[in-house]
Formats: structure tokens, sequence, C-alpha cells
């Protein structure tokens, strides 16, 4: 398992499945020693483990929800007792929904934010000292298209984001002294299984409406974070990198 982020440790969540599991199991095949974070399934949380330690990498799982900052700062001390540190953060928790605006409750938009915008911002409290103590770090939040281009029926999902990009952006400037680079990564489109919450695919990220008339694989958007976590992604900061084939340009 040694490669270019051997010695390093990676904290993901949302990662016992789709993008999540795929990022955990890339950052470790090139050595770095992985916490894996789900919410509440712990069978995918040890299932992820297991493929990790198949491979010859380390990896430890740990069940907690990012929105709680008691569980979250549990997560990280047992990630830095158990791993030794903490060098990189993956926000990749989150939630979706589809509900119009008009049958929207404030609990439900308050759900939303919670996990992508509130659990990324108790998530970095709780990991940037110990990152600080390394003598750097990488933090990556994982926004989406959607807050770009606008989808019905996910005013919520689009706000967290907004605001995700909009707090990662802060944090760059801020940690800048420290040697921690923050960036996002938005994918568009992405062949994952979709849970029965998420709904039916938006009509423009359709294959027909895409550029590139596909939609983008687990392993692409896990490449885009590998490469900024990594020491080819050093000088990346406070970038939102999109990954959505062309459906949006900036």
């Amino acid at each position: 398992m040694a490669g270019p982020l051997e010695g390093k440790v990676a904290l993901v969540t949302g990662a016992g499945k789709n993008i999540g599991r795929t990022i955990a199991l890339t950052l470790a095949r090139d050595g770095a020693a992985v916490v894996v974070n789900g919410r509440s399934d712990r069978a995918l949380v040890d299932a992820v483990v297991g493929e990790i330690q198949a491979l010859g990498g380390k990896a430890m799982g740990y069940v907690a929800d990012v929105s709680d900052p008691r569980g979250v700062g549990q997560m990280v001390e047992a990630t830095v007792g158990t791993m030794g540190g903490l060098d990189i953060v993956v926000s990749n928790a989150g939630l979706r929904r589809q509900t119009s605006f008009l049958d929207m409750s404030l609990e439900e938009w308050r759900e939303i934010l919670s996990v992508a915008l509130d659990g990324a911002f108790i998530l970095a409290k709780a990991a940037v000292p110990h990152l600080i103590r390394r003598g750097g770090g990488a933090i990556v939040a994982m926004s989406g298209v959607s807050t770009h281009v606008g989808t019905p029926n996910r005013c919520h999902v689009s706000a967290s984001k907004a605001g995700l990009e909009g707090l990662i952006r802060a944090l760059a400037i801020e940690l800048a002294p420290h040697r921690i680079t923050c960036n996002c990564v938005a994918p568009g489109a992405v062949d994952t299984a979709r849970g029965p919450s998420a709904g039916a695919m938006p009509g423009m990220l359709s294959d027909q409406n895409i550029p590139l008339k596909r939609k983008a694989t687990v392993d692409e958007i896990a490449a885009a974070v590998r490469h900024l976590v990594g020491p080819g992604g050093g000088y990346i900061t406070g970038q939102t990198i999109h990954v959505n084939g062309g459906v949006f340009l900036t």
C-alpha cells in the first residue's frame, strides 16, 4: 500500500457507500490510513473497512452523526488516538430530499442544512487543531451542480451546498497560514444507487442533456478528491472543482 499518501491519515464522512466509499478506497490505495464514517449503518461501514484491509491498508470504522458536535468530537479524538494524527478531512455526508418549496417544512429545511453545512462546520472545528499540529493538511467538502444551475424541489439542498462553498472559501483564507488547503468538489450526475428519498434524477442531468452524454463514475469523482489532497494539489485552495461532464461551465 506504499504510495503518495503514505503516512497520512484521512477521515471520510458518509463513506459507507457510493461516492464516499470510493473516496475512502481511493485514498487507501494511495497509502493513507482511513477512518470510514457512517451515520447509522454499521454493516456498511464495516464492509468498507474490510475492503480496505483486504487490500493491505489500514482502516477503522466509526458511526457518528456529523450534525452532533459531541459525537464528531469523539470520532476525531478516536481517529487521532488510534491512527496517530489527522491530515485529510473529506466532508461527504449529506442528505437527499425532493420536496417542493410550498410543501417544505422548516424542520426538513433544518435537517438538510444540519448535515451538509452544519456538519462540515462541526467537523472542521474538531479536526483543524489536529491538522495544525501535523503542520498542515487538506479539507475537501462535497458540493454539487444543483446549487449552480438551480433545480426544482431541492432549495434546501441547494442552499446547504451554496453555504458549504462559502464556508470552504472563507476557511481557505483563514487556514492558509497553517498550510491547510480547503476546496470543494461539485459532482454533476453520478452513476450511483439513489435512495428512495432522493427522487428521480432532474431532467437537466439526464444523459441526453449532458454534453459528454453520460453520467460520471464514482471513480472520477474520487479522483478529483484524491488530486486535491495529494502532493499535486498542494497549491490549490479556495476552489470549487466541477466534475459534471459540461453541464455547468465556470
